[in-house]
């Protein structure tokens, strides 16, 4: 760790808009000082996503005085009133990780190579195992039409049956899939699963695929190792997806730390300050096209992400999978069905649009409430322990292991609920941020509630890296303003007032609304005047 930073420039380039904020030393702590924007340069005219991030960093040197910039360079270092130490990204501007995972089991292995992809930033499109119930030309014609950036093939403890792991590994060389990008290599194959099949596997796959072969994600039943798998997805995200953003090979020249996707920098801080405080949490990033949800359990950290479920791009998704019934259960007034389905497709066709009545503001955060409810669900089922462990070890009685582990997620053991994406940082009032999490989360016990103010926890992701004082001064300082706390059932405990105040949630768990629609309406009328949201 640098101890010599006192002027740190960081940008985070999101497919849209790239932010750029200044990060000063004062005194003996660190703080966010000013902030800057601008479009996200990818895409023609520009096709180059420097010129982003140099028209973010011109605004913080007009808004801060502080000269920065000579011409396209940072100015290095920090002298007086110009220059920084420092100058750190993330980007997603390359677009999403697109992965498919094999294991030999599904809810074993199959799993485990879905935990290590979704935590190595990936959005997984499918998960294949021998006992999925589908035929295998249906595997194939699969594998044929998804197309993934990459593959993870895991299966099989060390020193175990290695039959199907060698199965799944013909059908990817039947199928031959082509990569979603770059014509001119061959598709990226992990292999991470039993060490005894690496033989057949190199044989299979060597001459078809880009093979990389790193240790086991299952050695044992009763043990997941996912970090070497995860660290190599990681690099070959970065060499094929993230590098395919116009300008990117310049960017990286510039950096004085390895740029980062953006959901891994925002599961780092997350995880940094787990750790650093020694509590549990759960934190939600929900973007337009997909919702990544986090969560840190007894130092346990798990990430998932919904990827069709969206305040834009996905938000007719999140209708499909929600129901109708379910969104209009949170609007605080009468409105006709086709009404709320109008809207929901506007939104899905005209993507950046923002709510301009009342009414149309409390439509989407109740689109968003599903959304959130959804995507925590889904976390919860595949934040659990380990699958298979003191079952009987062959593969024949694994096939037909049909239990579920327990999920790590405790509700009466959560500390800290962080919430991020426009619909959370951005309602016009806090408390109605604090009331979307408290509807689709429904905690329980005394819970902090936290919104990441101005979209700055990408960059202290990053920045944690090389400086982690810097990054949780900031984090606890300026990024998270505090909604309050929630309790359900008697206890007693120091609270802490946020700016919302302490909430105090009679309603029950769990949430039970009023079925008829006009009591519906007049108990959220009721609680939305209680918290003035």
């Amino acid at each position: 760790m640098n101890k010599d930073l006192k002027v740190i420039i960081a940008t985070d380039c999101g497919s849209t808009t790239t932010k750029a904020i200044l990060i000063e030393k004062i005194g003996n702590e660190y703080r966010q000082t000013y902030r800057g924007e601008a479009p996200t340069t990818v895409e023609a005219p520009f096709e180059d996503v420097t010129k982003g991030v140099l028209n973010g960093i011109a605004e913080v040197e007009e808004l801060s005085g502080r000269k920065i910039l000579d011409g396209e360079k940072i100015i290095y270092p920090n002298n007086g009133n110009v220059g920084v130490d420092i100058y750190v990204s993330t980007s997603s501007a390359g677009g999403g990780l697109q992965m498919m995972v094999a294991g030999a089991v599904k809810t074993m292995t199959g799993e485990s190579a879905q935990r290590a992809a979704l935590g190595a930033v990936a959005i997984v499109m499918d998960v294949l195992a021998s006992n999925d119930g589908r035929l295998p030309h249906e595997k194939i014609e699969r594998i044929r039409h998804l197309r993934p950036d990459m593959v993870l093939l895991s299966g099989g403890t060390d020193g175990g049956t290695i039959t199907h792991v060698v199965e799944l590994a013909e059908y990817l060389s039947a199928a031959d899939p082509k990569p979603r990008f770059g014509i001119g290599y061959q598709l990226p194959v992990i292999y991470a699963g039993n060490k005894e099949a690496r033989p057949n596997i190199e044989k299979i796959l060597k001459h078809k695929s880009a093979l990389y072969i790193t240790d086991n994600i299952r050695p044992t039943l009763e043990r997941e190792n996912l970090g070497p798998a995860r660290h190599e997805i990681h690099e070959l995200f970065l060499e094929h997806v993230m590098a395919q953003a116009p300008g990117y090979k310049k960017l990286m020249s510039w950096v004085g730390a390895p740029i980062m996707p953006t959901p891994a920098a925002v599961g780092l801080i997350m995880e940094t300050i787990a750790k650093k405080q020694g509590i549990n949490l759960v934190g939600v990033d929900i973007g337009g096209a997909t919702t990544d949800t986090f969560s840190v359990f007894d130092t346990i950290f798990n990430r998932t992400v919904s990827a069709n479920l969206g305040m834009s791009y996905s938000i007719s998704n999140v209708l499909a999978e929600a129901g109708l019934a379910n969104i209009m259960r949170w609007v605080p007034f009468d409105v006709k069905e086709e009404d709320i389905r109008n809207r929901i497709k506007n939104k899905m066709i005209r993507p950046t649009t923002i709510p301009q009545t009342r009414d149309e503001l409390h439509i989407e955060q109740a689109i968003a409430r599903e959304a959130l409810r959804l995507a925590f669900e889904h976390h919860k089922q595949l934040a659990v322990g380990l699958k298979g462990v003191q079952q009987e070890r062959s593969i024949s009685d694994a096939f037909e292991q049909t239990t579920s582990g327990q999920t790590l997620i405790d509700m009466s053991r959560l500390n800290l609920i962080v919430g991020s994406g426009g619909i959370l940082s951005h309602a016009p009032r806090r408390s109605q941020s604090m009331m979307m999490m408290i509807d689709s989360y429904q905690p329980t016990g005394v819970t902090l509630m936290s919104v990441d103010s101005i979209f700055m926890m990408p960059h202290l992701g990053v920045l944690s890296t090389v400086h982690e004082q810097a990054a949780t001064d900031v984090f606890a300082r300026d990024c998270m303003i505090d909604l309050g706390a929630g309790r359900g059932k008697a206890i007693k405990k120091e609270l802490h007032r946020g700016v919302v105040g302490i909430v105090i949630d009679t309603r029950g768990r769990s949430l039970q609304l009023p079925e008829n629609k006009q009591e519906r309406i007049n108990a959220l009328k009721k609680w939305s005047a209680a918290l003035n949201t």
